[in-house]
């Protein structure tokens, strides 16, 4: 005679736990709010009765650590701390505590993040970084693990996951245009890390712009960087060997723009005199340089916020009802001392 035994239910895991199904939910959605020694009979219940092992019995361990993982691709970059900060806040306002990853370390990224969550350090993560494989991020995601996970910063497109991002490529698009409206024609660009998702959109936004005005892009205006001052200064090295020399350049951010200009200025290239210069970010630092620069400012605080506060909506929403959320914040035009008309 064939096993005609039905699939357990959430009523099934009551009875055997002499509980009610409401307080089996309870337990299952938000185990802190459910006594210590109720939350190991309903997993008990759920082990003996197999009602959806897997999944149940993580969402009884989900939210104990009361903590959410961020990780960045790198911590010595000055840009996070702004964000961290606020993560920091919002989740404390919570009740949660943060722990923070450095993936500046090497390529086993992903494992190191299993190894953070599959232990049960932290209950969901908080991605920085654009650069993971998408498919290892899914395998933390989906069933049977099922983490919930926000990206923030840097994107990856077209994967589904749930987004808290910046306009670079309109913002991009903003910046170039302010030097096209200040009468500049002939525009370089110092470009981020080839494979980065961020350094990608922002040059998308130059080229889309320049082009909107009827200037087709130099590639000899377009110096390759990596996002930091070292790589700025060393652009200014390559910019002085060129035949023509661009008026005005658009970099890819902050850091690499005051780097840019310290090597001008070496070479007695003088800014906004000679050359006209736009950053991207708006680091603390960008307003006390000299010239003091012109920048694209992020949110970065609101943009952190609104990250852990998605992130924590979804850990107590048990992060598995809601379709992929997709959130859009405004960069701002910061016009300072590093721009200025084109000279006739």
């Amino acid at each position: 005679m064939s096993d005609m035994r039905k699939t357990p239910t959430i009523q099934d895991v009551a009875r055997f736990a002499k509980v009610s199904t409401a307080t089996v939910s309870r337990a299952l959605s938000s185990p802190e709010r459910v006594s210590l020694g109720t939350r190991d009979r309903v997993s008990e219940a759920i082990r003996v009765t197999g009602y959806t092992l897997n999944q149940a019995a993580r969402s009884l361990r989900q939210r104990a650590a009361k903590t959410i993982l961020v990780a960045l691709p790198d911590i010595r970059n000055g840009f996070f701390s702004s964000i961290l900060d606020a993560i920091e806040r919002e989740a404390t306002n919570r009740g949660y505590s943060v722990l923070v990853a450095n993936l500046y370390l090497g390529h086993e990224s992903a494992r190191r993040l299993e190894g953070y969550l599959f232990s049960n350090r932290a209950d969901g993560l908080l991605l920085l970084d654009g650069s993971l494989d998408p498919q290892a991020l899914r395998v933390l995601t989906t069933a049977p693990h099922s983490f919930p996970m926000v990206v923030a910063c840097e994107d990856i497109p077209n994967a589904g996951f749930h987004r808290v991002l910046t306009d670079n490529q309109v913002a991009a698009e903003r910046a170039t245009r302010h030097l096209i409206d200040l009468g500049h024609r002939r525009i370089g660009h110092l470009v981020g890390p080839e494979n980065n998702v961020v350094a990608r959109e922002r040059n998308a936004g130059f080229v889309s712009a320049l082009r909107q005005a009827g200037i087709e892009p130099n590639p000899q205006w377009l110096i390759r960087g990596n996002f930091e001052m070292q790589a700025g200064f060393a652009a200014a090295a390559r910019f002085m060997t060129l035949s023509e020399r661009p008026t005005a350049v658009f970099a890819a951010n902050d850091e690499s723009a005051i780097g840019f200009l310290s090597g001008l200025r070496q070479q007695g290239i003088e800014c906004p005199r000679d050359i006209s210069i736009v950053g991207f970010d708006d680091l603390e630092v960008a307003a006390h340089y000299r010239p003091a620069l012109t920048t694209m400012r992020q949110p970065r605080e609101t943009l952190g916020r609104l990250a852990a506060e998605t992130l924590i909506d979804l850990l107590e929403d048990d992060g598995t009802t809601r379709s992929a959320m997709h959130i859009v914040l405004n960069c701002e035009l910061i016009v300072r001392g590093s721009t200025a008309p084109l000279a006739q």
